[in-house]
């Protein structure tokens, strides 16, 4: 089993959750974060004076999958967030030891 962490800008988060819909995941966590790479920040004009803004709002999805699924589910998020424009995102991929379904006990990927 794999954990998909990913990074994107807040207006992509319905294209990439109907996207994933569509390829079978059947859930997911959602964060609002705040964060910056690359980018360094914006910079921007109020009432004459400049403005630094360090950390731009962002999501954070997390997703579990079976490893079979890990691929599809990575390829999925780059295309449905990608906008062509520094500052898209990143995904994470880590392997989970165990998943437990808190309600029924099952284990591994039955759980998911």
């Amino acid at each position: 089993m794999k954990k998909v962490e990913a990074i994107i800008r807040p207006h992509k988060l319905d294209e990439v959750k109907d996207a994933l819909h569509a390829i079978g995941v059947s859930g997911m966590t959602v964060h609002d974060v705040k964060g910056f790479g690359r980018q360094k920040g914006q910079t921007t004009t109020y009432r004459t004076a400049e403005l630094v803004v360090e950390f731009l709002p962002k999501m954070q999805l997390e997703i579990v999958v079976d490893d079979r699924l890990v691929h599809q589910v990575v390829e999925t998020i780059c295309q449905a967030a990608n906008d062509e424009k520094p500052g898209a995102g990143k995904i994470f991929v880590s392997n989970l030891e165990e998943v437990v379904r808190i309600r029924t006990g099952e284990r591994g990927p039955d759980a998911i």
